[in-house]
């Protein structure tokens, strides 16, 4: 047996199990979804599941909903996370520390926690409406709506970007922001030239996870999203707890997958021509 051939046995032993906790909880309750969501209801296979979620009013209300928020949600998380980046990477003083030591708290707290405490806080009767009312300041609709779930989507995913996106930001060298400014460079030329394109591939990275993540949640959006539209998640839970329909909730579980599988496309692709390029 030649060296390459004991190389390539030691590699597969080493990601075998890996890949089969990998195959046995996230691959195979899909294929079991998928599976499922064809059963029609004269029992045989077919796609009228799928041709439910667009045909049926209030799921395709549904989708256009869940699509709306997780896109505003992820432009914004985006935005302040990567200003927040380059805040941190290029400035000093005790603002910046300060920011460092607390940025990070909101990944520890859990999400129960900080759902109830945003509806306390954000509710018509919460401590900023009574806050308010005394300066004859009347605070809008919040909860149980789509502001209340982007602001809790800012609250749950700004931590992780950021910390993702500072630790590409602190990775440039300062000899190249040096060497740009000593030809006459400006801070929007150094940016779109060389600091975007040298953290591009981590601002892919947290744009994948906060898409799925948002894409997928739950918490927030029963607790206080509001009762029609719904985010997917809800409505699964609804259409398998409340109506018993297990086929059309594997049916929505599965369609959420392909929602969140776009954007882990681009990444995968991504990759595989960094990769490509340096071979």
């Amino acid at each position: 047996m030649s060296k390459n051939t004991k190389q390539a046995i030691w590699g597969l032993t080493l990601v075998g199990p890996a890949f089969l906790l990998l195959f046995t909880i996230v691959i195979l309750p899909i294929i079991q979804s998928f599976i499922a969501s064809l059963r029609g209801v004269s029992g045989g296979y077919d796609f009228s599941r799928y041709q439910a979620l667009f045909t049926d009013v209030g799921m395709r209300a549904n989708i256009v909903y869940t699509l709306k928020v997780t896109i505003i949600s992820c432009l914004l998380v985006l935005a302040i996370s990567y200003v927040m980046a380059l805040y941190l990477r290029f400035s000093s003083g005790w603002i910046v520390r300060w920011i460092r030591k607390t940025y990070m708290i909101p990944m520890f707290i859990p999400g129960v926690i900080a759902t109830y405490g945003l509806m306390n806080l954000l509710g018509n009767h919460g401590w900023l409406a009574r806050l308010l009312l005394p300066f004859g300041l009347e605070l809008p609709r919040i909860i149980f709506d789509m502001k209340g779930l982007v602001i809790a989507n800012l609250w749950f995913n700004i931590p992780f970007a950021t910390m993702l996106l500072s630790s590409a930001i602190a990775g440039i060298p300062n000899s190249v922001i040096e060497s740009a400014k000593d030809v006459g460079a400006g801070r929007m030329s150094i940016f779109f030239r060389f600091i975007f394109p040298l953290s591009y591939k981590t601002f892919l990275v947290a744009f994948t996870f906060v898409f799925m993540g948002v894409m997928g949640s739950f918490t927030a959006p029963f607790l206080m999203g509001q009762n029609a539209p719904q985010m997917l998640g809800v409505a699964m839970q609804q259409v398998f707890g409340v109506f018993g329909e297990r086929e059309q909730a594997s049916a929505i579980a599965f369609f959420t997958f392909l929602l969140c599988a776009v954007p882990g496309y681009f990444y995968i692709r991504s990759m595989a021509k960094e990769e490509t390029a340096r071979m």
